[in-house]
This record gives C-alpha cells, structure tokens and sequence, in this order.
C-alpha cells in the first residue's frame, strides 16, 4: 500500500492556517514573509528573529538574528556573524535566500532541560474511523550551541516525562501539559481539515518558553519519527501502527 496523506511544503501557508482560529492562533509565533520592511519590522519588536526556508525541512538553513548592542549577530550552525547596520545584515541574508522564499519567525527562547534546549514533537494521526488522536509525544534535545534541535543536526531525541523534569516540571505539571498539547494537536488536525482534504498525519513542533507557554514552531505534514526506533520502541510501534492504515512503513 501506498502513502496516503497529503503534504504541504509551504511554512507560510500552514501558518496562515493556523492563524485564522483565535484558540490556535495564541499559540503560535509572529511570523512573516521575508522582505526589507519585514525584517525592520520584526527587528523593532523583537530581540531574536529566525529566518528559515518557506519549504525547508530538518532544521536546515535556518539562521538565528539578535539585536546586540551596535549592531545585529547571526548565528548559521555554529558559526556567528556581525553587521553594524540592518542594511547590511538585509543584504546579507537576501544573498543567502537567492531566489529561494524565506519567512521571518518571532524567536522563542527554548526552555531547557538539564541545560539542553528542547523542543516538543506532538505526532496527530487519524484512526482508521478517522478521528484525529494524538498518538505520542517525545522531546528533541539539542546541542546547547547549534540553531536547530532537529536529530539530523545532531540533537538527541528523548522521553517526554523525563526531559519536562529535567526542566524543572512536577508530575502534576507534567501531566497538564501533556494534555493540554494533545489537545492543540487534535484542534491543529481539524484545522487543517478545514483548510486542505486527505491528512492523515501531522508533527507539530511546539517549544516552551520559560513562562512554560507552548508555542507551535511549525507543522509537518511528513513528520519524521524513525529516531524513536532506538530510544522508544514502545511509542515508535504505536505510532507505526496508526500509520501502518495509510501506508506508512517507518
């Protein structure tokens, strides 16, 4: 059987999505497309701005932008740039993004766990009735110098439980939070019903700030989950057997 769920590459267009509900919209980081008015717009309200690829994946090509004093420091992996001037630091990455679209993101400032940034992955699938669950939730841990947590910029990913209290989270707190992001998830999967038909899988990433709000980074519509296969065997069958139904192998 074949793969059956539709995808949406575009970042811009899910968050736009997102964005048309008042209950998911709160959840979600100022985002806007990439031009010169965007970025002195973006820069004069926040300190830390993300410029990643409209149609990026796997943490690829993202840059972290903060203001600092006399200027503006970027951050591509591990290696960190300065410009004196806005204008120069536009240039900068208009040369970077070609002809490739980019989007402009409200950096939110990962919580951390035993000193490690983390963000959240919350995996939606629909059962074969075609109800939207959310069928597990695991942690990517990051490296604490590098942009990106994903695994394939060699984050780690970990147990949920385990990295929430390593973030200082009781077990009540734990608990409420994993509801309340079941909960987002199952809302985003009716969103996105009402935008587009055929998904049957959806990856949110969320991070949590240090006011332990929850904010939605991005929604995959291929989300990746093969790491689990050697940390969690448990919730990696769970999730394969949910998406066994639509032909997903791994």
């Amino acid at each position: 059987m074949s793969y059956k769920s539709s995808t949406i590459k575009s970042k811009w267009k899910k968050t736009q999505w997102l964005l048309k509900e008042s209950h998911i919209k709160q959840y979600v980081p100022a985002t806007m497309t990439f031009s010169e008015k965007n970025l002195q717009s973006m820069l004069s309200s926040y300190s830390t701005v993300y410029f990643k690829p409209t149609n990026g994946s796997g943490g690829a090509n993202i840059i972290r932008i903060n203001k600092k004093d006399g200027g503006y420091q970027t951050q591509y992996n591990t290696v960190k740039t300065t410009y004196r001037t806005q204008e120069k630091l536009y240039k900068e990455l208009k040369r970077f993004a070609g002809k490739k679209k980019f989007l402009l993101q409200k950096g939110i400032r990962l919580a951390k766990s035993n000193g490690r940034p983390f963000d959240i992955r919350v995996m939606v699938q629909k059962t074969n009735k075609g109800h939207w669950i959310s069928s597990g939730l695991f942690t990517k841990i990051g490296i604490p110098n590098k942009v990106a947590t994903n695994y394939n910029q060699g984050g780690s990913v970990g147990y949920f439980d385990k990295t929430l209290a390593g973030a200082g989270y009781d077990r009540l707190s734990i608990q409420n939070m994993e509801s309340k992001l079941k909960q987002l998830g199952v809302s985003v999967g009716h969103n996105f019903d009402r935008n587009y038909k055929g998904f049957k899988e959806l990856g949110l990433d969320v991070a949590l700030d240090n006011n332990r709000k929850p904010w939605i980074l991005e929604v995959n519509t291929r989300p990746q989950f093969y790491p689990l296969k050697n940390t969690n065997k448990t919730l990696y069958n769970r999730i394969l057997s949910y998406g066994k139904q639509y032909g997903r192998t791994k």
